[in-house]
């Protein structure tokens, strides 16, 4: 069977980076699979696909052409004649599902995030009886996308978009006397939370803690706003750096993981976080909810709360000694509950169940 993968972009994100092993279950399923990208961006999950041999494809034109967009789609697919369309994020989820219509093509379609524009929830729900099946990227994704678009369990699939490593790099425990390291990766944009977790690092200037710094590490619009901020107030253990290409290098570097963000879907980078062992300070939105055990993976605050977020460090970051040993719970879950076992079995299962033919 021929599948064609169609995602808004190839830009670094939650979305595009797990494509590869996500695809690959098709493959080594014995269907042959090509990525339809609607946009470039900052093209940083090309690598990834360019290093699983994923054939892919890219818009020419830019995306305030949808037109020209959706025209480009249809004229790829026609040539390339997929037996199966499978769509990732709402842009291509339209395009898909209307080029699925048209071209009497099956469709299953993905969803990522547990926050969607107003416009974007009234086109889904117009396009909701199109996909065969709905697949959420973790259990709260799914029964948000079941409840807002009123689907029933026939027409929905859970498959978490995290599929675990056992070869990575692992974090070392802290040690008496060094600064503890804390890391957060993601885009640099309202909604992921830096403002709270720069308002928190304020407040607990001046408590009695041993000494740490926080590296967040991405891209996006807001970097220089926070960049302004961080200096305007003197925050010289915040370093804000650019996207980091070697994961699991880098967090094996550190000793705690913080996650601030207003809403997540499957949040790919806590779990990223937590295989490389460590504990994780997030809020508690979207699959964080479930993977967050206080106490025992990590801690949850709840999301926008500064305060909160401020007295939950410092609790943690007065016990450094007790880090390492939460981050090895971490590992434990997202090795029991994410395994590339599981992330197949889910896989083959979605793929069965929308074949071309079946009722």
């Amino acid at each position: 069977m021929r599948i064609a993968y169609v995602i808004n972009s190839l830009e670094g994100g939650g979305a595009a980076f797990p494509v590869p092993a996500i695809t690959s279950v098709f493959r080594e399923a014995g269907h042959t699979v090509k990525v339809f990208a609607l946009a470039r961006r900052d093209g940083l999950a090309i690598p990834l696909c360019e290093k699983a041999g994923l054939e892919y494809c890219i818009c020419p034109y830019g995306e305030k052409q949808p037109i020209r967009m959706f025209l480009w789609l249809r004229r790829a697919l026609r040539a390339w004649q997929p037996d199966l369309i499978w769509t990732s994020l709402t842009r291509s989820t339209a395009m898909g599902a209307l080029i699925g219509i048209l071209e009497r093509k099956p469709v299953v379609s993905w969803q990522h995030s547990a926050f969607l524009k107003a416009g974007n929830l009234r086109l889904l729900r117009a396009l909701r009886n199109t996909p065969r099946i709905w697949v959420g990227d973790s259990e709260y994704v799914t029964e948000v996308t079941r409840q807002r678009l009123d689907l029933p369990d026939a027409r929905m699939a859970c498959w978490p978009i995290f599929c675990v490593r056992t070869d990575v790099p692992q974090a070392a425990p802290w040690q008496p006397g060094e600064v503890i390291r804390i890391a957060s990766l993601g885009r640099f944009s309202p909604e992921k939370g830096y403002d709270e977790l720069i308002d928190a690092l304020v407040m607990l200037r001046g408590r009695d803690l041993p000494a740490f710094e926080v590296t967040i590490c991405g891209r996006g619009k807001e970097r220089e706003r926070l960049e302004t901020k961080k200096r305007a107030l003197g925050l010289d253990n915040l370093h804000l750096h650019d996207f980091v290409h070697d994961v699991p290098d880098f967090l094996a570097t550190q000793h705690l993981y913080v996650q601030p963000s207003h809403w997540e879907g499957f949040c790919v980078a806590v779990h990223d976080a937590m295989q490389a062992g460590l504990p994780v300070i997030g809020t508690a939105v979207g699959e964080l909810n479930h993977s967050l055990q206080e106490g025992r993976t990590g801690w949850k605050v709840p999301p926008r709360d500064a305060a909160a977020l401020a007295e939950c460090m410092a609790r943690v970051l007065s016990r450094p000694a007790e880090l390492h040993a939460t981050g090895c719970n971490a590992r434990a879950y997202v090795r029991e509950h994410f395994s590339h076992t599981n992330f197949t079995r889910i896989g083959r299962d979605i793929l069965h169940r929308a074949m071309p033919g079946r009722a």
